[in-house]
Formats: structure tokens, C-alpha cells, sequence
């Protein structure tokens, strides 16, 4: 039996959270789809910045959901850096870090994490068969034989925006 990736193309509506780099409107809901949870299981959000304020809760920021990011004035749930090894046993996670070092630069952190290591070390804080969704601009390596390519889904806010890339690892073995 062959396998193909889910492929797909959200146009979705701008962000109603006031804050640089905020997930665009409607996003939560489709990426707990492919993430493979409900509104009710956990998802930490790495670089997580003002997710706790998107709208339509609980079916975008779950009750159970858990933010990560360096800076302390958002008051994340975990302050840490996230290439920085994470508790295990989460059921999904989701990357949004800066895309580009000038995105960065708006940021009171000011850091480009990279996303391969930042892809790997959630990975390994999933439990096996969770998931890790990333959406950025690249479209990172999961590390050999340790995890599924389930989906990469372009996501845009209208036109003359530039696409990002949401994409789903299933992690298939321990790291």
C-alpha cells in the first residue's frame, strides 16, 4: 500500500489577536484536525507567544493547552528555550517560531531558533503516535526512520501575503 501526505491549501481570515506573528484566524481549529486532537487534549505551543488570546476557545486554544516561549512578559506556562529538552508525554505540539531573522528581530528575544533541532526535540516530547506540527516558511527534515510525513498544507491570509507551510510529523519510534 503506497502512502501520500495530506496536501491542501487554507485561505484563512488575518489574525484578531494583536500581537506580530499571531496564528491567522481559523488556524487552530484545522491544525488540532491534523494534529489529531481534540479540543480537550493537550497541545503545547512552542514560540508561543500570545496563543492563550486567539479566539473561539475551546475549539482553537484548548482548555489543557500549555505555552512555550523565552520571554517572561507573555507569561508562558514553560519560560524556557525551545531547543531546550521538553518534559515528555504530550499528545501534539505546535512550532510557530520566527520565519526569518528580521521576523526575529521584532521579537523582545530577538532569536531565530533553528528548526530542525527544534522539529527533533519535539519529537522526542511527544508520546509515540503523537504529533508535531510545524508552520513556518521552510519545510524542516524529521530525523531518519523516527517519524511519519503525514501533511504540509499551505496557509495564506489573502492576497499579496506571503504562504507559510504548515506541516504534521507522527513520531513512529522513540529518539
Amino acid at each position: 500500500m503506497s502512502y501520500r501526505p495530506i496536501t491542501d491549501i487554507w485561505i484563512l481570515a488575518r489574525p484578531k489577536v494583536k500581537y506580530y506573528g499571531a496564528y491567522p484566524n481559523g488556524f487552530l481549529e484545522r491544525a488540532r484536525a491534523l494534529l489529531g486532537i481534540t479540543p480537550y487534549d493537550s497541545l503545547l505551543h512552542v514560540c508561543g507567544g500570545k496563543a492563550r488570546d486567539y479566539p473561539g476557545k475551546p475549539r482553537g486554544f484548548g482548555p489543557h493547552d500549555k505555552t512555550l516561549d523565552l520571554d517572561p512578559l507573555l507569561q508562558p506556562d514553560l519560560c524556557q528555550d525551545a531547543c531546550a529538552p521538553i518534559a515528555p508525554e504530550w499528545p501534539a505540539i505546535l512550532i510557530d517560531r520566527p520565519y526569518t531573522t528580521e521576523d526575529a528581530a521584532c521579537y523582545a528575544v530577538g532569536a531565530l531558533p533553528p528548526l530542525n533541532p527544534l522539529l527533533k526535540n519535539a519529537l522526542h516530547a511527544v508520546r509515540l503516535g503523537g504529533r508535531v506540527g510545524v508552520l513556518d516558511y521552510l519545510l524542516p527534515r524529521p530525523p531518519k526512520d523516527k517519524a511519519k510525513f503525514v501533511a504540509c498544507v499551505g496557509v495564506i491570509v489573502g492576497y499579496n501575503n506571503r504562504m507559510r507551510c504548515f506541516s504534521v510529523f507522527e513520531r513512529t519510534e522513540l529518539i
